[in-house]
């Protein structure tokens, strides 16, 4: 039988054990499992402040979860276009892939020291081969690159910087760079200075006149057009 002294003991125990648990608490971190179910890696053509084109790792995780989009912000101020774009991805590639991701996360990271380096919605086709590959368990071609925007129909749209970006490709090695349909040349303005020199002074004027460049011959790296993820896959992977 427990006596006074015992029981008062016991309650004391217990509620100096209770406190404990309830600070651990306080402060617990859950993490993920850190060994992820499986892992995909993509090049991504993005055009920085400067209009310099550059090549950016994007890695999509698919780890144990309850179905979230999740995002790594380390390095990265995500524009709110860009995480849609994450969104819009993992529903195109659940749709093509059929895969089940109610027991699974995905975690999206882009790898840049560049803050907001990629805005807008034009990472959201590589987003999309990148996430079909991790729920396929594809491998992924390096010497194949792309930009668009993604829909939720799978149709890839327009973007900019299409050269910049096709240069980027190239100069990674890349061999084949594919675009939005449409956008295998581009018209710039160029301008078109012409003088003419009278009574000893010379007068100059500029006008800027529509070119067309082909985007292929001007940065060296094969170009195709495709209209779906479905079409841009086919090049992807192997």
């Amino acid at each position: 039988m427990i006596n006074d002294k015992n029981l008062f003991f016991v309650l004391c125990v217990t509620l100096i054990v209770g406190c404990l648990i309830g600070m651990l608490m306080d402060n617990a971190v859950f993490f993920y499992p850190t060994n992820s179910f499986t892992e995909k890696r993509v090049s991504l053509a993005a055009v920085n402040e400067k209009g310099e084109g550059m090549a950016i790792p994007i890695v999509v995780e698919v780890k144990y979860g309850s179905g979230k989009v999740l995002t790594d912000i380390d390095k990265l101020l995500f524009w709110i276009d860009t995480q849609q774009s994450m969104q819009i991805a993992r529903d195109v590639a659940v749709n093509i892939t059929k895969f089940d991701l109610s027991d699974y996360d995905l975690v999206y990271t882009i790898e840049t020291n560049e803050t907001g380096i990629v805005g807008g919605p034009s990472a959201g086709a590589a987003l999309a081969i990148a996430t079909i590959a991790a729920l396929s368990n594809r491998t992924i071609r390096t010497d194949v690159m792309m930009t668009g925007t993604i829909n939720e129909d799978g149709t890839i749209g327009p973007v900019g910087g299409i050269l910049e970006k096709a240069k980027a490709a190239r100069d990674i090695g890349a061999k084949i760079f594919i675009v939005p349909i449409g956008q295998g040349t581009e018209l710039k303005l160029v301008p078109k200075e012409s003088c003419i020199k009278t009574f000893g002074f010379l007068y100059c004027e500029t006008k800027y006149q529509e070119e067309t460049i082909d985007i292929a011959k001007n940065s060296g790296i094969a170009i195709i057009e495709v209209k779906y993820i479905e079409d841009a896959a086919k090049y992807f992977f192997e």
